[in-house]
């Protein structure tokens, strides 16, 4: 989990994602988007492959990445379960009393 929320504190991999969900683009595709050298654009690439968040195949001479939203969604419901969102409202917070800082 901590890889993915490393990944998405950067901006520019944020724009990235959001530019994946419109579909697979090539990596050159990608880094024209931004004013950054094509080196850095590849730390980018790796950084969120590393996460799970996007994957790459080789095409001929380049590589055509796509969003892979299941690894987002999963780690996602689990930060979701560590929050309890979603959990019964009768269960204990801290499992004492149900309330936050509060024991009984």
């Amino acid at each position: 989990m901590d890889k993915v929320f490393d990944a998405l504190a950067h901006p520019t991999r944020r724009r990235i994602l959001e530019l994946l969900k419109r579909g697979g683009m090539t990596a050159g595709e990608l880094a024209d988007a931004f004013d950054v050298s094509k080196p850095t654009m590849s730390g980018h690439f790796a950084r969120l492959r590393d996460a799970g968040l996007i994957q790459g195949e080789s095409r001929g001479t380049s590589t055509l990445y796509t969003l892979n939203l299941s690894a987002l969604e999963e780690v996602m419901m689990a930060f979701m379960g560590r929050l309890k969102v979603g959990a019964d409202a009768d269960d204990d917070v801290d499992g004492d009393t149900g309330e936050q800082g509060k024991t009984t």
